[in-house]
This record gives C-alpha cells, structure tokens and sequence, in this order.
C-alpha cells in the first residue's frame, strides 16, 4: 500500500505520462479520463506567420502615431485660440502660478497686476499664459435689465 501521505508533484509535462506508482491506474485506464487531444496531435490553431504579424504591428504603431500628431495639433489650436483671446482687465494665471489681472496687451508679451495695494506689475511672454480665470466685464453679456 502506498504511503498515504506522500504527493508526487508534475511540474513540467512534454506529452509523456507521468511517472506512475505501484497500485496507481495508468492514465486514460478505468475510472480516469484522459485529456482531449486535438485531431492529428497538433495544436488546436494554426500560429500566425510572421509576416502578418509584423504588419499588424506596423498598422498599430501607425494608428498611434497618428492619433498622437492629430491630438497634438488639436491641443495647439486650442492653446493659441485662447493666447489670441488674451484682453485687458482679464484675469489670468501663468505657467509658473501666478494670477494676475492684464493691465497692458503687446505682440509677445502680456504686462500683469499682480498687487493691488503696491501696485506691483510683471511682464511675461504671451506663451506663458496658462489659463483665463475670469474674463473682463466688458466682454461680458449684458446682464437682464430689472
């Protein structure tokens, strides 16, 4: 009688059986079942050759590619719609956190109020304008007269 306490682990199986104890019933024998094997002894799917694998992959690094350039483009467009909109009495935040309200608009640059008390004014590149806080009151629409 084999030792009750006693497991046989297979790690790794190349087809052949696996090694069998006195008084332990062979695969596929009575009461066991054995697994399915694919008609011919082959795998189940054909693998893929090759060369549709190396043109599927330059199809999907293409479409990323793509779809990066376009997104990209999209995002520029929006950025330099918003410079473009830049005004006076605007207020706005840079790149590097500061808010302030636009006192002067030139070609490259933007003059900031960033102190009302000291009246304290920095001027920044144009590209540094990250974001629009509050638009100014006069580009505003009327409100509902009462």
């Amino acid at each position: 009688m084999p030792d009750p306490f006693t497991v046989t682990i297979t790690l790794a199986q190349d087809g052949a059986a696996p090694p069998t104890q006195e008084g332990a019933a062979a695969p596929g024998a009575a009461g066991t079942t054995a697994p399915a094997q694919p008609a011919g002894g082959g795998s189940a799917a054909a693998p893929m050759g090759g060369s549709e694998f190396i043109w599927i992959m330059l199809v999907a690094v293409g479409a990323m590619i793509l779809f990066s350039i376009l997104g990209q483009r999209k995002e520029r467009k929006k950025r330099e719609a918003l410079i473009n909109t830049v005004k006076k009495h605007d207020r706005v935040q840079t790149i590097g956190g500061v808010i302030g309200s636009v006192v002067e608009v030139k070609p490259n640059t933007v003059v900031l109020k960033v102190d009302e008390s000291s009246n304290t004014r920095i001027t920044f590149s144009r590209s540094a304008i990250q974001q629009v806080l509050d638009s100014s009151p006069d580009a505003a629409a009327p409100a509902a007269a009462p």
